[in-house]
């Protein structure tokens, strides 16, 4: 089992979205996926019960109160943490972690956010000892501008680079709503959304 955790301090930063979109690509590519919301808000639960008929199947699960433990018959757990989190709660979720999904929006406030998160995982002894991968995602970005390139500067100086680069698009929104996500669909019009997922998607792989 491959567990990845897609986490930030810093609310409204995309984490719900990254993770249900990874479990959906990876349910349909036949693993068996767990979902687990740490979040009180429940958002990727909602999400798994919108679910409509005829796409990939997966599980979730309510962590809210208590943190558990994934079957070992499952290949794939996606974790949706909370913004919000103690540090004792922070601790328990990178240990169980292989992969962090960071996602980061480009904007001063989040990148103040997004680097006291880094500075307190980094502590920790499974990213200190590299057996924990932290993958920084920029959500929402718009290429070639004044913010992608100052969210580029802001991770080199945190020694880290761009994983993927996800484009500001009202279909995610869509998406949300009715249960899916871009890997649910076989429309041309989504497909060049689908390729800003590649480079993260392939970052995941070789991590494993």
């Amino acid at each position: 089992m491959r567990t990845i955790l897609v986490a930030n301090i810093k609310g409204g930063c995309g984490k719900t979205t990254i993770a249900t979109h990874l479990a959906a690509e990876a349910a349909g590519r036949g693993l068996k996926v767990l979902l687990a919301d740490v979040d009180r808000q429940r958002s990727s639960l909602g999400w798994i019960e919108a679910r409509p008929a005829g796409v990939p199947a997966l599980r979730g699960v309510d962590w809210v109160k208590e943190i558990g433990k994934a079957p070992k018959s499952v290949d794939r757990l996606i974790i949706d943490a909370p913004a919000a989190m103690k540090m004792k709660q922070v601790e328990t979720l990178v240990r169980a972690a292989d992969i962090i999904v960071l996602p980061v929006l480009p904007s001063a406030f989040d990148e103040a956010a997004t680097a006291r998160f880094l500075s307190r995982i980094e502590e920790l002894k499974p990213i200190r000892k590299a057996r924990t991968t932290v993958l920084v995602v920029g959500n929402r970005m718009r290429v070639r501008t004044r913010a992608a390139a100052r969210l580029d500067r802001f991770l080199g100086a945190q020694g880290h680079t761009v994983a993927a680069r996800l484009r500001d698009s009202a279909v995610y929104t869509d998406l949300a709503a009715e249960g899916t996500s871009l890997f649910d669909l076989r429309t041309k019009r989504i497909e060049g959304l689908k390729e800003d997922w590649r480079p993260l998607l392939d970052a995941i792989e070789i991590a494993g």
